[in-house]
């Protein structure tokens, strides 16, 4: 069995091929990148590493070449037009390959989320294509929100947010890329479809009093406006845009659209990280 990851240098990719490690021998993984000299570190472990670009169809039909089973990242372009073609050149190279397993990286609860549109696009793309599937209903990453950025929440005693009593249902991103690789690796999963959020969502208030814990020192979640936010994310240097993304995801959350919560994520790696464990981790970079 030869399994390929896709976006392998990335973020999420390069933890699931060190949990992989973990499972079976390198030679068994194929790190499908788009830059060569960014998978050096890849190489060294012995991993076949293969150039991959989904805007190149021919790079991914080599890169697939001989696999059994693919781990396919969605693609991180902000054009959604261009990202439906880039996902349907990977899923048409997939079939022409003869995989016989992917596991395609979606959203939470993506037939219920107006945003998730290109997501369930590929998700109804890859059953036209009749491939054995698994799709990983990822929710949004805790490392979003519980960095090290939480230093100047401890220095300032406050987090100063628009989401009232709102609750977050993330997971860290260790964890998913547990559930990928577990996925990958483990019979029983083709053909279904599992929503991989926390199953005891948080609030900004609980945050708070972890980070006041975790740092010997008070910390009080302040609750303001949209503007408010917007505004004070500006003021320390964050783009105007990324500034109003950030106060629009605090929003959704005040609105309770990241509170609902499943056990699928307990059910196929047996826990979640805890929030204190987190803080801790961001607190010590």
């Amino acid at each position: 069995m030869k399994i390929v990851v896709t976006g392998a240098t990335g973020k999420l990719g390069s933890l699931v091929i060190q949990h992989l490690l973990k499972r079976m021998p390198p030679s068994h993984i194929i790190a499908f990148v788009r830059n060569l000299d960014k998978a050096t570190d890849l190489m060294k472990n012995g991993i076949d590493v293969r150039k991959g670009d989904y805007n190149e169809p021919e790079t991914i039909r080599n890169a697939l070449q001989d696999a059994t089973k693919l781990l396919f990242i969605s693609s991180p372009d902000s054009d959604d037009a261009l990202r439906v073609v880039q996902h349907a050149n990977v899923i048409k190279a997939a079939r022409d390959a003869g995989i016989e397993h992917i596991a395609y990286t979606s959203f939470a609860f993506a037939e219920n989320n107006p945003f998730a549109v290109v997501h369930m696009a590929a998700e109804y793309a890859i059953r036209a294509a009749k491939i054995p599937y698994t799709f990983l209903r990822n929710g949004g990453y805790s490392e979003f929100f519980i960095n090290p950025l939480l230093q100047a929440n401890v220095k300032s005693g406050k987090i100063m947010t628009n989401s009232n009593n709102g609750k977050v249902n993330s997971v860290s991103r260790d964890d998913l890329a547990l559930a990928a690789a577990t996925v990958l690796t483990e019979g029983g999963h083709e053909n279904r479809g599992y929503n991989l959020v926390s199953n005891n969502p948080w609030s900004f208030d609980d945050l708070a009093q972890v980070i006041s814990e975790v740092s010997g020192t008070p910390v009080i979640h302040q609750s303001v406006t949209f503007h408010e936010v917007k505004n004070a994310l500006v003021q320390v240097g964050m783009s105007e845009t990324y500034a109003a993304m950030t106060a629009g995801i605090y929003n959704t959350i005040a609105e309770g659209g990241m509170e609902k919560h499943t056990d699928d994520l307990h059910r196929l790696i047996g826990f979640e990280t805890p929030i204190k464990e987190q803080v801790e981790k961001a607190l010590q970079n």
